[in-house]
């Protein structure tokens, strides 16, 4: 609706184990990034996991437009102590603080406070890459696919600009 070109890969790189899910994404988003130099922005969409003590689930919900949304936070990494090779980490961070202000001020309450942690999630791999928890496996996938539809206006906003 923007007027950006979107791939929406689908691949589920934790099945059948967590184990190695981001050495099996980064396969796929250099693969991507070989074919599209052009790629801008590189998203990793999950769901948060936010369990209590007593272990109920956290299902983090806003309203927004008469809608309930499933909250979002992102998680930016940094290069600092044993975490090396990620020498982009401040330009995915003005874009992920910027992508933070545009979802505050036009939805608020949809941004979760930002983890910002020195670990690199494929975030090393482009200037533009993004992780983002939308929601936890307690929120509905109408919840979170409604977060989807105001997290890219929200990017859109962003890349025209």
């Amino acid at each position: 609706a923007a007027g950006i070109s979107v791939i929406h890969d689908k691949t589920l790189h934790d099945h059948p184990s967590y184990n190695g899910s981001y050495e099996n994404a980064a396969k796929t988003i250099q693969s991507y990034l070989k074919k599209y130099p052009s790629i801008k922005v590189v998203i990793d969409g999950h769901r948060d996991a936010i369990t209590r003590e007593d272990q109920t689930k956290v299902k983090p919900t806003v309203e927004i437009n008469g809608k309930k949304a499933a909250q979002v936070m992102i998680v930016a990494g940094c290069q600092e102590g044993s975490v090396y090779g990620f020498d982009s980490w401040q330009e995915n961070l003005k874009l992920t603080v910027r992508l933070q202000n545009v979802m505050e001020t036009d939805y608020p309450g949809l941004a979760r406070p930002m983890l910002f942690t020195a670990r690199r999630y494929n975030q090393q791999l482009t200037k533009g890459s993004v992780l983002l928890e939308i929601g936890s496996e307690a929120n509905t996938l109408q919840e979170a696919i409604y977060s989807g539809e105001l997290i890219g206006k929200a990017l859109g906003k962003i890349l025209a600009g």
